[in-house]
């Protein structure tokens, strides 16, 4: 009954459309009078607390540095050395818009940020060149995903407080499931371009444009190598390294490249400033409704109706990707995190299941519903940014959607493909 009430009076209120912030926090009222008391100190208090939390600072400084990125031409410089790699052979921008999506996602860790940033770099180089509109646009926001899985990770963080566990161990998990997204879009990508008729290719870009293409991005293509060594090296914990993200992509946009000026600095941190309160007034949110859940008892009811199937991992995690993957289709990735996280975790501890996995494992399913309607965040942002139909994405993301399904039923069985490379780091 109590699952009832908080699911009822969540999913109620955002089927009114109201912010799904303000819908978890009247759960929790909803709750609150189902337990028989109601105490407006507890969700200032929880609100409070719930933003109140050292590794969330990480969150602001990561964004930021996406932000410079973008706004600093250091996200065009890799794409512009992707292009002179691989755009003069056929399907060529295709394979640049992969390229691109691992390139940005070890800088940014946003998959909105890097869908908008590549559908606004690609986009006019695939119309101009003859590709087709929904599949290439299906492409770009498949690789857009790409960006919560290879660290720095914004899902990651959020994650890891949400669930309490290591967000440096969830890093380096997610590198290689990150790289495996990336040859599988390669993949699919491959089959698809080998069918289109009508491509015109680039030319073949001379071995001096390419050195200069990647002496222009080398500044980039420092910053993932600075984050990652500096979390397996013991130098700093994620939220420094959130620090140094932010301040070495300021410096870089600032003083080297010198694409950020007083006015557009200005924006930057504006920009940076409105993202970051709509994170952090979820987590805050998301506090609140974990409070209540906790004090209703509901992940001891769970673990109940789901302990059948803590004898059996396998099956177990099947089912949860069954439920993240419904879940996904109507709510956004952070607060499905919040929410779900610590309602799990227990159950997971109990099943044996190994909890970096597990969280590796929940994101790249929530970011899959990032992908599908009716929220498809990303496929929201690449529709406005490319002005295409979102009929035409739907069709043209369908393929990656299933080769990522695909991908997930793979780490599921083999649980292997994510433990062992993180054994390697630890």
């Amino acid at each position: 009954m109590d699952v009832l009430i908080f699911v009822g009076t969540l999913l109620g209120f955002m089927a009114f459309g109201m912010p799904i912030a303000f819908a978890l926090i009247l759960g929790a009222i909803g709750l609150m009078f189902h337990l028989s008391f109601f105490d407006p100190q507890i969700i200032v208090q929880n609100m409070l607390t719930g933003a109140d939390n050292f590794s969330l600072m990480a969150v602001p400084l990561f964004i930021l540095a996406g932000e410079s990125m973008n706004a600093g031409g250091m996200s065009r410089r890799m794409v512009f050395m992707a292009t002179t790699l691989v755009g003069h052979i056929k399907g060529g921008v295709g394979y640049v818009a992969i390229m691109a999506s691992i390139l940005l996602a070890a800088l940014s860790g946003s998959a909105v940020a890097d869908a908008a940033a590549l559908a606004a770099l690609l986009v006019p180089m695939l119309r101009q060149q003859g590709y087709d509109m929904g599949q290439s646009t299906g492409l770009i926001a498949a690789g857009g995903i790409i960006a919560p899985i290879i660290p720095p990770s914004i899902s990651f963080i959020i994650f890891g407080v949400a669930a309490n566990i290591s967000v440096t161990k969830l890093f380096i998990a997610g590198i290689v499931p990150g790289l495996l997204m990336g040859l599988t879009l390669t993949a699919v990508w491959a089959y698809s371009a080998r069918r289109s008729t009508g491509i015109r290719m680039a030319p073949k870009e001379s071995g001096a444009v390419r050195l200069k293409a990647f002496r222009d991005s080398l500044w980039a293509l420092f910053l993932p190598v600075i984050i990652i060594g500096g979390l397996r090296g013991g130098i700093f914990t994620p939220t420094e390294a959130g620090a140094v993200a932010a301040a070495y992509a300021l410096l870089i946009s600032v003083f080297v490249y010198r694409e950020i000026g007083l006015k557009m600095l200005f924006q930057v941190l504006v920009n940076t400033a409105k993202t970051t309160s709509i994170v952090m007034y979820l987590v805050a949110a998301a506090l609140v409704a974990s409070y209540m859940i906790t004090l209703a008892d509901l992940p001891d009811q769970l673990i109940d109706l789901l302990g059948p199937l803590t004898d059996s991992p396998t099956l177990l995690m099947f089912c949860i990707v069954i439920l993240l993957t419904l879940i996904g289709t109507a709510m956004d990735l952070t607060p499905t995190i919040l929410i779900l996280a610590p309602v799990m975790m227990p159950v997971i501890e109990k099943a044996g299941i190994d909890p970096t996995y597990f969280g590796v494992i929940f994101v790249i399913v929530g970011c899959a519903g990032l992908l599908t309607p009716p929220v498809g965040t990303v496929l929201n942002v690449v529709c406005s940014v490319a002005r295409v139909r979102m009929e035409e994405v739907i069709k043209g993301v369908m393929p990656y959607v299933i080769a990522y399904t695909l991908l997930v039923v793979l780490m599921v069985i083999f649980p292997q493909i994510v433990l062992v490379p993180l054994d390697w780091f630890y």
